[in-house]
């Protein structure tokens, strides 16, 4: 894979959506977005600081290489279309995720059933995009979507699909090995240097390695409370977590969250192949009853698990039309929460709890280097932010934030006002951070980029 921070949407392997890359400081800050009527969700850097991202639209899915400080687009590479979907704006397989290798090659998963390598060629001021190996998955999958692909570390390309199919490639030889856990699965999966590869479904949290010839095997399943119905904010029943690594002490954990009520958990495992033990280290309930979930990867850095609450977040439609009043009124519960893990002996405790900011959908993350907590907010009306002047920043209608948290308060350091709108409705997508410290942000509309000024 390409250097943590850079590589997929969740920064590295562990998907910790953490790390040393630092974020904007909100010191006079620049807006600069660009439309594309597709979404650039996944946003990776190759070794030259430019952009590799999948846009996706209703039907046609385009891999493209951006200016950095422009968005400009430099070279862009169609992917099959995605299959037609009664939810469209939870249907996160057929470029949703991807990789980006150590050799700037996208590895990317498509609706077609098969995993496409596609490399940069072309000259410095002709850059292209050229699809350079393809890997048929086809028949292990059926008609199922491949959500996820992320290599181990052998090098083996892993596989998940939404139906419950896992799998692995040998990059070498392209054979395939699947199969079919029988239990839906919504996310992405992460990787540790002991082989281990994690995946959550609807009802458990497993362990796989591979074994013989590269076969896919289950080290250890964990069950965990699931519930019984999916939240408004999920894409489906059961954790909405892409499981999280992390590495204290010499030993390795991992972090998911249930979906239990009254009140949901965050969950942390031992992740050794020896299993994870009766009971998680760490079991810590967090925001109101009956009215928490999260369907976006937990951010784990410095010893402590940070998770936002998606409650109420049904889609772009939940929105009035234009001109509604009612319009600046969103659905979504607000919460923002650090848990603090005891990696060493057990147990966890809430540090601190913002009950205010309003997180829809965003894969929010953290910079050690700032010691900031970057979140895409969507105020009510009585929450909107106003300029010096008084004027409420982007009027009444729908307003977006880029928001910033002290990682140790959890306190609103600084927002800016990204756009008003559909357009500006990131819908699930993450915040990444870049090599220079721009953030951006993937909308509906395309994507949207945030830098000091100056």
């Amino acid at each position: 894979m390409a250097a943590n921070g850079r590589s997929n949407i969740h920064d590295d392997a562990y998907q910790s959506d953490a790390g040393p890359t630092r974020g904007p400081l909100g010191r006079s800050p620049e807006v600069v977005s660009t439309l594309f009527s597709q979404e650039c969700a996944s946003v990776t850097f190759d070794r030259r600081g430019r952009l590799l991202t999948v846009c996706v639209g209703a039907a046609n899915v385009t891999l493209r290489l951006l200016d950095p400080d422009t968005l400009d687009v430099l070279a862009e590479h169609a992917l099959p279309p995605r299959q037609p979907s009664s939810s469209p704006f939870t249907n996160f397989g057929g470029g949703g995720y991807f990789y980006l290798g150590d050799r700037d090659r996208v590895v990317v998963p498509t609706s077609n059933g098969t995993i496409d390598v596609i490399a940069e060629t072309g000259t410095a001021d002709a850059p292209a995009l050229t699809l350079k190996r393809q890997y048929d998955v086809s028949e292990q999958v059926g008609s199922s979507i491949i959500l996820s692909a992320l290599p181990d570390w052998s090098g083996r390309i892993w596989f998940v699909t939404k139906a419950g199919v896992v799998g692995t490639v040998e990059p070498r030889s392209g054979k395939v090995h699947a199969r079919d856990l029988g239990e839906g699965i919504g996310n992405s999966i992460a990787v540790d240097e002991t082989d281990g590869v994690f995946v959550v479904t609807n009802k458990a949290l497993y362990r796989f390695q591979g074994v013989r010839h590269g076969r896919p095997g289950i080290s250890w399943r964990k069950k965990y409370d699931g519930g019984d119905r999916q939240k408004p904010g999920q894409s489906q029943l059961g954790s909405g977590t892409t499981p999280t690594v992390v590495r204290r002490g010499g030993h390795h954990y991992v972090a998911i969250t249930d979906n239990a009520d009254p009140r949901m958990h965050v969950l942390v495992y031992r992740a050794d192949r020896s299993g994870p033990g009766r009971r998680p280290i760490c079991k810590q309930a967090v925001f109101p009853k009956n009215r928490g979930a999260t369907d976006n990867s937990l951010i784990a850095f410095k010893g402590a698990i940070v998770v936002e609450n998606n409650y109420g977040y049904t889609g772009p439609e939940q929105n009035p039309p234009s001109g509604d009043p009612g319009r600046n009124t969103p659905t979504t519960v607000p919460g923002v929460t650090r848990v603090q893990v005891d990696y060493a002996h057990g147990g966890c405790h809430v540090a601190w709890a913002n009950k205010r900011i309003r997180v829809p959908s965003s894969v929010s993350k953290g910079s050690t280097r700032t010691g900031l907590v970057y979140v895409y907010d969507h105020p009510a009306a009585d929450e909107v932010r106003y300029t010096s002047a008084g004027e409420p920043e982007g009027g009444p209608e729908d307003p977006w934030y880029l928001t910033a948290l002290d990682a140790r308060t959890g306190r609103r350091v600084w927002s800016v006002f990204t756009g008003v709108g559909l357009g500006y409705n990131n819908n699930y997508a993450p915040i990444t951070l870049g090599p220079d410290g721009t953030a951006y942000v993937g909308t509906l509309g395309g994507l949207v980029a945030v830098r000091d000024g100056g």
